[in-house]
């Protein structure tokens, strides 16, 4: 952006100590939009000062911030939500400029692999353990216990690149191979924990009682490793933490849900006071997810 006199003003008061003057300029610095981020990069390169660097770099989270909101608004909005692109939002949180373009390429060479090896004959099991082989064997994908240390274990970009994640971000992997090659395993609302179920339909209505819901699907798969589980082993589950087995927790999340629980997930990596508004900004990014907010 071509710098005027008045963005050359604003940047001067940037380092202004009245923190009402600050917050006057950060607003009309963030209303020009993406296109002043060069400059600001330009002014904290030029910037010696390790305070007024700090202020640069949260002008240019705020930008980067408004940008990512108006793509989850637009994304929430679609008929049917791309759990790709949910995932990849999620990511450009930490990662703004991240490249979705090649990150999408990258997917597709998964996806193909894993089609290469698929065929109408197979069963569901059989079909299940080309994903799980294909990812765990082949692409050493490792699974890891859930940490709210490391936000990148939650990050598809990351996960994707270190071959490491947790359930939640492995499952999201495996969900979205899934979708691609429309098979039908999707994530459950199972206590305490991300599993997956292979169904016998896409039917996502709410069952009247849990015996019909567990009677539309299958097995489950533990996305951290591809561990397959039977009914058996999920009843004993809910025996261990004393929890009814109520419909609710066997009927399929949607997109727009899987990827408001891996923000609410994200957000307790930013736990303490350095980081705690990340924390917000990513529980608010979450609520734009709510179901009573889509037009």
């Amino acid at each position: 952006m071509e710098e005027t006199s008045e963005i050359s003003a604003l940047f001067y008061l940037i380092d202004d100590p009245d923190d009402d003057v600050f917050t006057t300029v950060s607003e009309r610095i963030v209303s020009f939009g993406r296109h002043i981020i060069p400059n600001l990069e330009n002014l904290w390169e030029n910037t010696p000062n390790g305070e007024v660097q700090e202020r640069i770099e949260m002008l240019i989270h705020r930008l980067h911030l408004r940008d990512l909101t108006a793509e989850f608004l637009q994304w929430k909005q679609q008929p049917e939500q791309d759990l790709l692109m949910g995932a990849l939002l999620v990511s450009k949180y930490q990662y703004p400029d991240l490249s979705v373009s090649s990150l999408m390429k990258e997917v597709e060479k998964i996806r193909r692999n894993i089609w290469l090896e698929l065929n109408s004959y197979l069963t569901s099991l059989e079909k299940t353990n080309v994903i799980t082989t294909i990812l765990y064997s082949y692409y050493n994908f490792k699974g890891v216990e859930v940490s709210y240390k490391d936000p990148n274990e939650f990050l598809l970009n990351k996960v994707l690149d270190t071959k490491k994640g947790n359930s939640i971000s492995n499952g999201m992997l495996y969900l979205i191979m899934s979708e691609l090659l429309d098979v039908p395993i999707r994530a459950i609302n199972i206590p305490r924990q991300f599993i997956l179920g292979f169904f016998h339909t896409e039917d996502s209505s709410n069952p009247a009682t849990a015996g019909e819901a567990w009677q539309k699907i299958q097995f489950y798969i533990d996305p951290a490793s591809g561990q397959v589980f039977t009914h058996k082993d999920v009843e004993n589950y809910f025996r261990k933490i004393s929890v009814p087995p109520t419909a609710s927790y066997f009927k399929p999340l949607s997109n727009q849900r899987i990827i408001q629980h891996l923000l609410e997930e994200l957000a307790k990596c930013f736990d303490n006071d350095k980081n705690r508004y990340k924390q917000l900004e990513l529980l608010e990014l979450a609520s734009l997810l709510e179901p009573d907010q889509i037009a």
